[in-house]
């Protein structure tokens, strides 16, 4: 589980995110609440319920960039799902148990990632006893002879103590040594290759709400088929890697793994749901019945929410204390649409605001992982240097305020639209222009963007 305080989550989301004080807030809370939990004693800390969170606020200002990045902070299983894509319970379509399936999914593959590192040095050394073998196969133990004097065949004195033991311990030492130094590596040896994917064709059966029912049948299928291996010619180097893999699969222990992730899924699990706007009803009158994609899925989405158990092909898992954080833009609904039931399970609010031209230069500027950055770097492989003057920037900026203002505000999507046509004839050109360093200014955003922000209609098509 995260250690980190809310101050340090923060901090943290700061070098990806610009602006969205209160939303970053209210998630750190959220997130440092998963670990206070934990510290309870045991008769409270099943009373103490998730508060779970909902972010309003319109395209391009940040919402599934705070799931991404909370994905990568959070010390925990962590799933993100559109729930538009979810359908009601017996019509073609995601059933919404598969996003705790997911889950689970993603503990185990998470506690599975925690058992390899413990048990690296353990796998390494069976590996390298293995490629030892390899190297240098061991003797045939000879039978143990009795001398036995009466017997004239036996001949009349003890057998020599053979002395090849020592020698080969010796020898074995000497090509350890070679082998960790490396020296090994370009030599080849024939190494025996479990086969992987053998009942890959069971997967026609996966259709889309039918996960479970591919996996379990290609399981199945793999326990009754026998494993079979094959002997691959590799280099000492590749054959380490392999051995190394396949001691580690031998050494961790399946069922200790699946129930810890479980137990980890249940207490620090955290669902993203994106785009729950598309679920919520849009105030039809007295004649509308109830949508499969929208009043359905809420109906559905519910008693996972506020807590039941899921079947997994891992076993059970409780719901009661996964944190649910939901997003959307609500443009052609709101909140009040969603059913009362499924409101009242989401207690936090919070309204992320809309991005403007100072929100823009410090998105272009600041970031880590800022466009500027990531242009510099793309075309600094081809050889050429671009530096943007602060004016470019500032320039940069307000064009893409224009531009969601005239058109449809997609926020901070739209300076990905803008760069692109920036740099498009600097972008094809830069192979040839190797060595150059090119300065953009605002003239030269002007020049390039000048025409298409005049024409209305154009503009809609291409910025």
């Amino acid at each position: 589980m995260s250690v980190l305080t809310p101050r340090e989550i923060v901090e943290e989301l700061d070098k990806y995110i610009i602006g969205q004080d209160e939303a970053k807030k209210k998630v750190a809370i959220a997130l440092r609440n998963r670990w206070r939990r934990q510290q309870l004693p045991e008769e409270l800390r099943d009373e103490v319920a998730p508060k779970n969170i909902i972010m309003i606020g319109p395209t391009g200002v940040g919402k599934t960039e705070i799931a991404r990045r909370l994905s990568r902070l959070a010390d925990a299983p962590f799933v993100k799902v559109e729930a538009s894509k979810f359908t009601e319970v017996g019509y073609v379509g995601r059933d919404c148990e598969s996003m705790i399936r997911e889950l689970v999914e993603v503990s185990v593959n998470l506690v599975r990632k925690e058992m390899m590192k413990e048990l690296g040095d353990q796998a390494k050394v069976e590996a390298e006893t293995r490629l030892l073998d390899l190297l240098l196969p061991p003797q045939p133990k000879q039978p143990p002879q009795v001398f036995r004097p009466n017997d004239p065949t036996a001949g009349d004195e003890a057998p020599a103590m053979a002395q090849t033991d020592a020698a080969e311990a010796h020898t074995r030492k000497i090509l350890l040594q070679k082998l960790r130094a490396g020296e090994l590596d370009q030599r080849e040896v024939e190494v025996e290759v479990r086969e992987t994917g053998a009942t890959s064709m069971m997967q026609v059966f996966s259709n889309t709400g039918m996960e479970e029912m591919g996996v379990n049948i290609q399981e199945m299928f793999g326990r009754f088929m026998p494993q079979r291996t094959k002997r691959r010619k590799v280099s000492v180097a590749e054959a380490r890697l392999i051995l190394e893999q396949e001691a580690l699969q031998d050494l961790i222990d399946m069922d200790a793994v699946v129930g810890r992730a479980i137990e980890r899924a249940a207490n620090s699990g955290i669902v993203f749901l994106d785009e729950i706007d598309k679920i919520a009803g849009r105030g039809g009158g007295p004649g509308t019945g109830p949508d499969i994609s929208r009043e359905g899925v809420q109906r559905d989405i519910l008693p996972i929410v506020e807590g039941s158990t899921v079947t997994t092909k891992y076993g059970a898992i409780r719901t009661d204390h996964i944190l649910f954080i939901a997003a959307g833009a609500f443009h052609m609904s709101k909140i009040s649409d969603l059913i009362p039931e499924l409101q009242g399970r989401f207690p936090i609010r919070v309204e992320l605001d809309s991005l403007g031209a100072q929100e823009f230069v410090r998105i272009l500027r600041e970031p880590k992982n800022s466009l500027i950055k990531q242009y510099q770097g793309m075309l600094v492989t081809e050889g050429v240097v671009v530096e943007f003057d602060d004016e470019a920037i500032e320039k940069i900026a307000e064009i893409c305020q224009r531009v969601n203002e005239d058109a449809e505000n997609i926020g901070a999507r739209r300076l990905h639209t803008i760069m692109e046509y920036l740099l498009e004839d600097l972008s094809f050109e830069a192979p040839g222009r190797k060595g150059a360093t090119v300065r953009i200014d605002a003239a030269e955003v002007e020049k390039r963007l000048a025409d298409i922000i005049e024409d209305r209609d154009l503009s809609r098509y291409i910025l």
